[in-house]
């Protein structure tokens, strides 16, 4: 074909393909739908086929159109990918990065990383969305999220940091000073313990391990919370046995107000990772935090 479409208009079409719309893809291109709709007439008359169905209320793909954009989708993504580099070189990356995590982990990006990534990239600004459930950060417009590893989305690149996190069973010294401490986790059944609410309605059950062993128990207790800063307090009040991960406990610990129980039943897992989709570009910036991300010890 001598008369090679424009590159302009063959990412209008992927656009239009992608959102099955004229004015969202406009809105994603940054031109009026009525550009939109003639840039596309002149792309099929120089084609010489008819690549869309219009409708006054749809658009979508003809045969024509679906294999074109099939074939398109990787080759835009490529050349993303080449000009992202190019850029990268000549510049610091810029714009913004949306985060989604849970309220620890968000807390530990701040102590750890965000300030230090802002200061080296002046650019960037980051967008931090703390969430207790777990969303799809691809349909919620987030670059990544952040997750305890055993709750990580399939199919996703995954980068660990800050280290093992450890959940502990805790109580106050006047809570077990009248009660017989649980020797083995099903001894729970006669405490009081806190339990935690999930996100999703549902009652966490204690998950344990030792030796290959694990156990899960439906602890009974008076009262339930959502908060695991909320549920280390109360143990330290004397309400009960609470199970927490190590930071949540730790300067409870350190102050005497808490004491842990079962500790040979509480084993370290992976702890956090921050995560994003591998099939489509990384933006520079999501590289550029991740990379800080890789440099922590």
């Amino acid at each position: 074909m001598n008369d090679r479409p424009a590159l302009a208009d063959l990412t209008a079409l992927a656009a239009i393909v992608t959102h099955r719309s004229f004015r969202k893809a406009a809105d994603e291109l940054g031109v009026s739908p009525s550009t939109l709709s003639h840039m596309m007439r002149t792309l099929e008359l120089k084609m010489g086929v008819r690549l869309l169905n219009r409708t006054t209320r749809s658009v979508s793909p003809t045969e024509a159109g679906e294999r074109l954009v099939s074939r398109l989708h990787p080759v835009l993504r490529e050349l993303d990918l080449a000009l992202e580099e190019v850029d990268a070189v000549r510049s610091r990356p810029s714009g913004s990065l949306r985060i989604n995590a849970s309220e620890p982990a968000a807390r530990l990006l701040m102590q750890s990383i965000v300030p230090a990534f802002l200061a080296r990239y002046p650019d960037m600004s980051v967008d931090l969305v703390t969430e207790g459930r777990l969303v799809d950060i691809v349909a919620g417009g987030f670059d990544a999220g952040v997750r305890l590893g055993e709750a990580l989305p399939q199919d996703m690149i995954a980068v660990r940091f800050g280290g093992p996190v450890r959940f502990l069973a805790v109580a106050s010294p006047a809570y077990l000073a009248g009660h017989t401490p649980p020797l083995v986790p099903d001894d729970l059944k006669d405490h009081a313990c806190i339990r935690v609410r999930l996100p999703s309605g549902k009652l966490y059950r204690w998950e344990f391990a030792k030796h290959g062993q694990e156990l899960t128990v439906d602890v009974p207790g008076p009262l339930t919370l959502d908060h695991l800063g909320l549920m280390a307090e109360a143990a330290a009040d004397g309400m009960g046995i609470a199970y927490v991960p190590d930071h949540a406990a730790q300067p409870f610990i350190d102050a005497g107000k808490l004491v842990t129980v079962l500790d040979d039943w509480c084993p370290s897992i992976p702890g956090l990772f921050l995560y994003y989709p591998g099939h489509r570009h990384v933006p520079s910036g999501l590289k550029a935090f991740v990379d800080m991300l890789r440099e922590m010890p």
